[in-house]
């Protein structure tokens, strides 16, 4: 399957055991999700209403099959463009990319995510060594 083949749709309630199984998936992988597979939940925690107009704790995963085909890149332009299009209240969607993870950053700045910033020794591999954490940001409207 590549990125053309790619039928994208709002994610259904029947769809959650699925989205579940694959975040867990993807959670083997080091740098693939921020939290181990134990952690993995089916639960949300929403955020504070001061944030309504954020768009964050995003999560785009594709499965290790099927990386490197385009997809992630085809989920998040359809993300960004519902976004644009359907959605007037958010004003900001951000991220979170490992220091390590240049594939993604260099994906995100071609989106046109914006990086502000450096979290210094965010992330423990191991408690062995520390890595940084890149905050991103892309606004909808900017010109």
């Amino acid at each position: 399957m590549n990125a053309n083949q790619l039928h994208i749709r709002r994610a259904e309630l029947e769809d959650a055991n699925k989205i579940f199984d694959l975040y867990k998936t993807v959670s083997k992988i080091l740098g693939g999700l921020a939290r181990t597979e134990t952690e993995i939940t089916k639960g949300y925690q929403l955020e504070p209403a001061v944030f309504r107009h954020v768009l964050s704790e995003l999560t785009i995963a594709v499965d290790p099959d099927y990386q490197g085909k385009g997809l992630g890149k085809k989920l998040f332009q359809t993300l960004l463009a519902d976004v644009q299009s359907n959605r007037s209240e958010i004003l900001r969607v951000e991220l979170i990319a490992r220091e390590t993870n240049s594939r993604a950053i260099q994906l995100y700045e071609k989106l046109g995510f914006k990086i502000e910033g450096r979290f210094e020794k965010r992330i423990s591999n191991n408690s062995i060594s520390f890595e940084a954490d890149i905050p991103m940001a892309w606004f909808p409207n900017a010109i």
